[in-house]
This record gives structure tokens, C-alpha cells and sequence, in this order.
């Protein structure tokens, strides 16, 4: 009878070891290193081919998420919605970039730590944190420019911290209408 209880116990441990690591209980720490580009990849229909692309510079559409909260990100981090990052189809992760809202000239740094967005459209998907410190959440979604950049070590360990890099001064109104005048 202790044989088959100890067995029933072992059993009933094992499988809920099993489910934790489904639900994404093993996180990769936040780090820098590894940068991973990853294989092309389809998502419906659609195939993304991951690049270095050390001067990516587009203007198209961001969207935010949240709801995710506390999933695996695609480089194998803890999604945390309060934190300064976002998803992109094919730049390494993670890689930095700065993201110009083009209705306001507003820009912020942001770690980009995960795949998407995958909606016609969407250049980036940004963390709800991310969407506010833009100043974009309201609206859901905002033409916008994202550059890939190379901030300081601070800026880059209080990102991996979840807090904001440093404040960027806003994008000049003359500059703002030639970036406007990219996404059409």
C-alpha cells in the first residue's frame, strides 16, 4: 500500500511539473546575449525571414498588447506588460530601436523581445508600458517611425530592468512632416 501511494505521489508531481512548464514557468533571464535572428518562419500564409538589418529605419503602423501577461516571449523571456518592449517580424532579439510617434513627434527607446505584429499594416507591436510611454495607448494603434539604435549601457540595463530609458527630446515639426510624408 506505501509502494502505490509513494507511486500515486510521484505520478501526481510529475504531471503537474509537466503542466507549470506549459504554462511557461522556466523564463529565460533578461539579458542581452544571445542576440537571435531564428529561422524564417510562416505565420498565415506569410513568411517572415529574421535579419540583422543594423539600419532598419521604417514609418508604418504600431498596435499594443497587454494581455499577454506573464506568457514566453519569443527570445524565451516572461511577457511583463508594464515594461518598455515590443514585438517585430524580423529584427534579431533582442535589438533596441526608437520609436517616433509620427501624430506627436513623441519618441521613446524600446528592447524589442518578440515576434509579431502579424496584422496587415503593423510594422510594430508595442507592450501596453511601451503604448504609454509613447502616448499611444488610447488610440490603439499610431503611424510611427522605428529606427534600430545602439543606446548607452545605462539606457540598455534600465530597459532589461522594466523602468524607461532616457527621456529623447521630440522629433522638430519639419523633420516630423518628412516622415509623415514616407507612409503614404
Amino acid at each position: 500500500m506505501q509502494q502505490s501511494s509513494t507511486i500515486r505521489a510521484s505520478g501526481s508531481a510529475l504531471i503537474l511539473l509537466a503542466l507549470s512548464a506549459c504554462a511557461g514557468g522556466n523564463y529565460r533571464p533578461v539579458a542581452d546575449t544571445p542576440v537571435r535572428i531564428g529561422p524564417a518562419y510562416t505565420i498565415r500564409g506569410t513568411t517572415y525571414v529574421p535579419a540583422a538589418a543594423p539600419a532598419y529605419d521604417a514609418v508604418g503602423y504600431a498596435s499594443w498588447y497587454g494581455s499577454e501577461s506573464g506568457n514566453r516571449t519569443a527570445n524565451g523571456e516572461k511577457f511583463r506588460p508594464g515594461w518598455i518592449t515590443a514585438a517585430h517580424t524580423t529584427l534579431p532579439l533582442p535589438t533596441y530601436v526608437e520609436v517616433t510617434a509620427l501624430d506627436t513627434g513623441r519618441r521613446i527607446i524600446v528592447r524589442v523581445n518578440d515576434r509579431g505584429p502579424f496584422a496587415r499594416g503593423r510594422i510594430i507591436d508595442l507592450s501596453r508600458g511601451a503604448a504609454e510611454a509613447l502616448g499611444m495607448r488610447a488610440e490603439g494603434h499610431a503611424p510611427v517611425r522605428v529606427r534600430r539604435v545602439e543606446p548607452s549601457e545605462k539606457d540598455r540595463k534600465r530597459l532589461r530592468e522594466g523602468k524607461a530609458a532616457a527621456a529623447l527630446a521630440p522629433v522638430p515639426a519639419d523633420e516630423l512632416q518628412r516622415l509623415r510624408a514616407r507612409l503614404r
